[in-house]
């Protein structure tokens, strides 16, 4: 029996991740190539939760370490420190993306599709129309709930015109009223009282290193910041733990309002003047407010870096 093609997001799971994935291979099939398979790098959350849910899907299987010469199919990441252990000695066919490229070398040629959107789904949806390949109901509500969560319901400034016109044109084919969808998509979420700290500050984690600085942005959703600062002390407590045990520089948790589009960060480790730099503002007991700002990969990560 011919192995699997593995397919997959990033590590910590986000639900562009999931959705993606699960499209990826879905579309794979439809092309011909049956010996396809999404899986998952992490937990499931609770948002991507109720999206498989409503669709009554089952999660993808867990996958923690590649064997050498793996073949897989990375989506919504290319970074390695982002990836599965093992990544460097997989074969790697496929790269669907929409962040910028780093820490990443392949030694064969690949193919590899990357745009400046909001969503790796709206890459996915044009790939289905270029094939003319028809689009199931249940693949665009996958593709949908990607673009609304990454996009936080079209109002991030990650957003691109290129998003907006494929939620449109998906909401069509999903026959459901996407914004109410999406809203308690989000929704479900934000209820995080039953996580630990340390899952919590682990629930939407990038590793990122700047020429030898390690550092993480971690981001959790929210409909009231002030519910989750309540837990600022033991939060606090399981981020130094995680900078001592991965020897990072800096990590910083973004505590994002979903409703009012702003987000508190709470920053610790050597670095903390990368985000008081790259915003402007110092930090008050080690948190800071950041009006407007919902987006890690366009607002944390670039003023945060470039400040590294």
């Amino acid at each position: 029996m011919e192995k699997e093609i593995l397919i997959f997001g990033h590590k910590n799971p986000d639900t562009d991740s999931i959705c993606s994935g699960l499209v990826k291979e879905k579309l794979s099939k439809k092309l011909g190539m049956e010996n396809v398979k999404a899986v998952r790098l992490g937990k499931v959350n609770k948002e991507t939760k109720y999206v498989l849910d409503y669709l009554n899907l089952e999660e993808p299987g867990l996958v923690e370490e590649l064997e050498e010469g793996q073949e897989v199919i990375m989506v919504d990441h290319n970074e390695f420190n982002q990836s599965v252990a093992g990544i460097e000695k997989a074969k790697i066919l496929e790269v669907i993306d929409h962040h910028r490229i780093a820490n990443f070398e392949t030694s064969e040629p690949l193919s590899y599709t990357a745009r400046p959107y909001g969503c790796t789904s709206t890459i996915l949806l044009e790939e289905y129309k270029t094939r003319g390949i028809e689009i199931s109901k249940e693949e665009a509500i996958l593709m949908a709930s990607s673009i609304m969560s990454d996009t936080l319901l079209l109002k991030s400034p990650t957003t691109t015109e290129y998003d907006k016109k494929a939620l449109e044109e998906l909401e069509k084919i999903a026959g459901v009223d996407i914004k109410q969808y999406g809203l308690e998509m989000l929704k479900a979420g934000t209820d995080l009282n039953d996580f630990t700290a340390e899952e919590l500050i682990s629930l939407d984690a990038k590793s990122l290193d700047k020429n030898g600085t390690k550092f993480i942005i971690a981001q959790v959703n929210t409909v009231s910041i002030p519910d989750v600062l309540k837990r600022q002390e033991e939060l606090e407590n399981a981020i130094k733990k995680e900078v001592e045990s991965k020897g990072l520089e800096l990590f910083v948790l973004a505590i994002t309002d979903i409703l009012n589009s702003n987000s508190e960060v709470i920053a610790l480790g050597n670095r903390i003047d990368a985000v008081e730099k790259g915003f402007g503002k110092k930090l008050e007991g080690n948190r800071t407010f950041l009006e407007g700002v919902v987006s890690r990969k366009k607002q944390l990560l670039p003023n945060i870096d470039k400040n590294i």
